[in-house]
């Protein structure tokens, strides 16, 4: 027996800490059946005996600037032992700051735009050996290090993105190598969240008038001494550097012939945060470059523009290698589509998503970092292509890929590839609803629905529990969520409405099922019992009978939002449906969770509620045998799939639904809240040919759809781009028309993406049953024409897969079960075993009823025939 993994709050290595931090590992055996007895635990002075992998709390004391060694011990039940060590380090803690916060207090943020970015400096001398130096830095704004001409760290857009009045992070790096006998350190300080242009408002100055900067520099000497290097008004400032503009949505101007030593320097000014934010140890995982992109080719646009097309929608920015002359201006253009050959950008709205550099004389690099763009293209200006080498680096938050799904079915596999994207493409430091337009803001909605896909795919630990501290920040005394977080001048008020409300419940809920560490479900089950008071509240507002109190009407619903009939008028008319229904469904989660963590009282509360608001919808929406008053496909895919039917009801809904779907040609016609469900509502009410059939189907709308038509990635709307090769520009109005305003389209939104969660749950049938896959289910649903499928997850106790194989009526089946889990098996002919870790092998013969369905050509779109 091995460990195999051992981590500190999700890292193997490198975990920076301000507090108590969570441990957990992962073992491997060739003995069949092994599983924990028992681990000893040890860091520092504390030590604890356990019989748990996940969500070991530290429950030793912290001091500052400390590091940490965790050493597990772990006893097997055959007796075998294991042994593993790692390490973390304590941050500043409370100890008071030496730095100040420093600016240019004379410079004034033009209304509705971007400041200038800034550039603080200070020299300094290491006049004798350092044994150690590192750095802490903070700033209103995002900001780049350098240390000697030379980039410290290796992270973009820090100090990342929080509810900036409630926290701000603090990053660490360690110079100790970088260090020379004398040394220049350099801040560049772009406007970023704090202070520049964001929402489609182009509000500003949202939580800073300007940028500020905060850093110390602590150096310990061989001798023994120590002495910290402080922001302060010793330290220089200048507005003139070679970034000349950095925002989100424009892009980023650089003139390379910019030199520091001739910048107008001044001493900086000190200066203050609004109100007391907590300046907090990085918490979430840092925006990284994460692979190159090189393009697959190049072609001259009817204008003469250079065009770079690199295959795939993705976030990122441009890499140059140039050869160029003094003063020679390169701009660089983005866009996720071509229209008639040239770059398609009224769909970026007022994004101009441009990259401008001035070069030098020569060879040089240019790549910049402080914005990221949304594309697929890039169409280029100002230099001959010979002396242009053009690729482009992928940029999103540091996030594990932990979940692998492919079948024989290719088009099904292009739509695993373009969810994942569009899931790496929109976690950049918050979950954003797009990356490319003038918005790319934390959109609760998209993540609600999208929250079990991504904790397959991604290991999201870090990154929710920095989000949704901010969510529970901004909750409202009500308990409403905002609808975007942070916030961030979002002009919708912060109030209880569901799908995006819903996502403090929902997003921790995922990540438990993925991870199984019950801390952050305990970290947000207050949130989740506000957010669940609120939404009573206003369900008994202006309300009168004792079922009509149940019915979620008001303040507001986004209702069933981006269905691909209707417009934003229609969706909304739907919201009393799916505010119910959604409703029910949290309670019920949260009566799981509160059993979970012991709150038995709240739990039986919530199953009582459960069961209330479920009556009530059968009651007020339906004759009572199962068909709605009011017919409308996401009105069934909901009771369906929360459970709020049974028995002859629910076969009576799931027949609508089915007879809905045809009447539409086969078709969907689900917004966010009912697509992530449609394809569970389906397969399990017995509908599992009809669930493939919708999921084979490659006309609009639908998910192969988007894939046939060439999307690399998840779409906003069902139909953006049209069959007849033009872009949805269309505003939200019934039958509004084409507009120079952009509309509401994006190539690159994930939320109906979410049908990943049934192709790893049903196809490949690999399910959790209890947190982090302790007890999982694999139970595959053959159909659709497919001969093989596989999926693979890499849970905290090591990887649980399932890969089957359909040879005539043979089926075969292969699991992994990690040490410590155990899996029930559910083959095609109804058998069920029971297994413990180890790998396992199994066959049937296909029983004849499904035999004749499993590969009939009959069940599939006629496209697909």
């Amino acid at each position: 027996m091995r460990i195999t993994r051992l981590t500190v709050d999700g890292l193997e290595s490198g975990r920076i800490t301000d507090e108590a931090p969570t441990i957990a590992f992962a073992l491997d055996s060739a003995r069949p059946g092994e599983a924990l007895a028992s681990a000893r635990v040890r860091a520092g002075g504390w030590e604890t005996k356990t019989d748990q992998q996940v969500g070991i709390r530290y429950g030793g004391t912290l001091e500052p600037y400390q590091e940490y060694i965790v050493q597990v011990e772990a006893t097997g039940t055959s007796g075998t032992t294991a042994t593993a060590e790692t390490s973390f380090r304590t941050g500043r803690l409370d100890r008071p700051w030496v730095a100040r916060w420093i600016t240019d207090v004379a410079y004034r943020t033009p209304k509705q735009q971007s400041p200038v970015p800034m550039v603080f400096r200070t020299a300094f001398a290491a006049p004798k050996p350092v044994q150690r130096a590192w750095i802490e830095a903070t700033a209103l704004g995002v900001y780049e290090l350098e240390l000697n001409g030379e980039k410290v760290g290796d992270e973009y857009f820090a100090p990342g993105f929080t509810s900036y009045a409630h926290r701000i992070q603090v990053q660490t790096y360690d110079v100790t190598a970088a260090l020379e006998a004398s040394n220049t350190l350099v801040a560049t300080v772009a406007g970023g969240w704090a202070v520049g242009s964001f929402t489609h408002k182009r509000k500003n100055m949202i939580y800073a008038d300007r940028q500020a900067f905060l850093c110390e520099l602590h150096l310990e000497y061989a001798d023994g001494t120590a002495e910290v290097l402080a922001t302060g008004p010793d330290w220089e400032v200048a507005t003139d550097g070679p970034v000349r503009m950095a925002e989100w949505y424009d892009g980023e101007t650089y003139d390379a012939t910019v030199d520091l030593a001739d910048l107008t320097w001044k001493a900086a000014d000190v200066t203050a945060p609004r109100g007391t934010p907590a300046l907090v140890a990085q918490v979430g995982p840092p925006v990284r470059a994460q692979r190159t992109m090189n393009p697959v080719s190049r072609t001259v646009a009817p204008s003469g523009e250079v065009v770079y097309d690199f295959g795939q929608n993705f976030a990122g920015v441009v890499h140059a290698r140039l050869r160029g002359r003094r003063g020679q201006e390169v701009v660089f253009r983005h866009a996720e589509v071509l229209v008639d050959d040239e770059l398609f950008t009224t769909s970026l709205r007022t994004a101009k998503a441009t990259a401008t550099y001035t070069c030098v004389d020569g060879e040089q690099e240019y790549s910049p970092r402080l914005t990221y763009m949304g594309f697929r293209f890039v169409g280029v200006r100002g230099i001959d292509p010979a002396d242009l080498e053009l690729t482009a680096l992928v940029l999103h938050s540091d996030l594990p890929e932990t979940g692998e799904f492919e079948c024989s079915d290719p088009l099904l596999n292009r739509l695993q590839d373009a969810i994942r994207w569009g899931g790496r493409s929109n976690f950049v430091d918050i979950p954003t609803d797009c990356p490319q337009r003038d918005e790319r803001e934390g959109w609760t909605g998209d993540l609600a629905v999208f929250a079990s896909t991504a904790a397959f795919n991604f290991d999201m630990s870090r990154f929710l529990d920095k989000w949704l501290r901010d969510v529970t920040a901004e909750q409202a005394l009500g308990g409403g969520i905002p609808m975007v977080v942070p916030k961030a001048g979002n002009p919708f008020p912060t109030m209880a409405t569901s799908v995006w409300g819903d996502v403090c419940i929902l997003a921790p809920w995922a990540e438990y099922l993925a991870r199984g560490d019950l801390g952050l479900l305990r970290r947000q089950y207050g949130t989740m019992r506000r957010f669940l008071r609120a939404a009573g509240r206003w369900a008994k507002f202006l309300s009168v009978g004792t079922d009509r109190r149940r019915i979620w009407r008001f303040p507001f619903h986004f209702g069933d939002w981006a269905a691909p009939t209707g417009g934003a008028k229609d969706w909304l008319a739907r919201g009393k449906w799916i505010g119910t229904a959604y409703y029910a469904n949290s309670c019920s989660l949260v009566a799981r969770i509160a059993e979970l963590l012991g709150e038995h009282e709240d739990a039986a509360r919530y199953r009582e509620l459960h069961e209330q608001i479920a009556r009530a919808y059968r009651r007020v929406f339906t004759d009572g045998k199962g068909t709605l008053m009011d017919e409308f496909q996401t009105g069934y895919v909901l009771p369906l799939h929360f459970g709020l039917v049974e028995g002859a009801e629910r076969e009576r809904m799931a027949d609508n639904l089915v007879r809905l779907i045809d009447a539409n040609d086969g078709r969907l016609s689900t917004g966010f809240p009912g697509t992530p469900y449609i394809l569970f509502a389906l397969s399990d009410s017995g509908r599992v040919e009809e669930a493939y059939r919708l999921l084979l189907q490659t006309g609009c709308p639908s998910w192969l759809y988007m894939i046939e038509s060439g999307g690399t990635t998840i779409w906003e709307r069902w139909d953006a781009l049209r069959p007849d090769g033009t872009v949805n520009i269309a505003d939200l109005t019934p039958g509004g028309s084409d507009g120079e305003a952009g509309g509401m389209v994006s190539f690159n939104h994930y939320a109906a993406g979410a049908v990943g969660d049934w192709m790893y749950r049903r196809i490949a049938g690999l399910e959790p049953t209890s947190g982090g896959y302790r007890t999982f289910r694999v139970a595959p649903l053959l159909g659709g024409d497919l001969t093989s499928a596989r999926a693979a997850m890499r849970t905290p106790y090591g990887t649980a897969s399932s890969s089957w194989t359909l040879d005539g009526q043979r089926f075969a089946l292969h699991i992994e079960v990690p040490v410590s889990t155990t899996a029930t098996v559910v083959l095609p002919d109804g058998t069920e075993h029971e297994c413990a870790s180890g790998h396992h092998e199994f066959a049937c013969e296909l029983p004849a009823a499904l035999a004749s369905t499993a590969t009939d050509p009959a069940m599939l779109p006629a496209r697909r025939g």
